[in-house]
């Protein structure tokens, strides 16, 4: 098969999720919170990346309180491609972006990751805020 909709292989991860959460190992990660982002309905899925680069990115646009964090996760169940991310945006999935409806188990945090500086956030939370404003739903559930 070569069509863009046929099934592929379970990307091995390892993988992460980028929060401002305090969890701890063993903690479970689940749908039905308000989502981190757009107008933060609750969300319908949870959301994993097998990148440290989009997990920074999650940790850094998390809204609430507190710093950044990236926690190592496992799902539980199956995971998909996350449509946000991949089909037309971004063919094959390069960031290597996933969710789910079954819970995530954090395995562990990474501590030492570096974050991008405080311009380019500044300028994607700007971006997100623009779309916002235009009526575009940055999550599609």
């Amino acid at each position: 098969m070569d069509r863009a909709d046929a099934p592929r292989e379970q990307d091995p991860g390892p993988y992460y999720h980028g929060t401002r959460a305090d969890l701890m190992v063993g903690d479970l990660l689940e749908p039905g919170y308000s989502s981190n982002y757009g107008e933060r309905k609750k969300a319908n899925f949870i959301y994993l990346t097998a990148t440290l680069e989009a997990a920074t990115w999650g940790a850094e646009l998390a809204t609430g309180e507190g710093r950044g964090r990236i926690y190592r996760v496992e799902p539980t169940g199956p995971i998909e491609d996350d449509p946000n991310l991949t089909d037309k945006k971004f063919p094959g999935n390069p960031t290597r972006s996933y969710r789910t409806r079954q819970p995530l188990r954090v395995v562990g945090e990474v501590q030492n990751w570096t974050g991008h500086p405080p311009r380019i956030v500044k300028a994607m939370l700007d971006h997100l805020e623009e779309l916002k404003r235009l009526g575009i739903e940055a999550i599609n559930e």
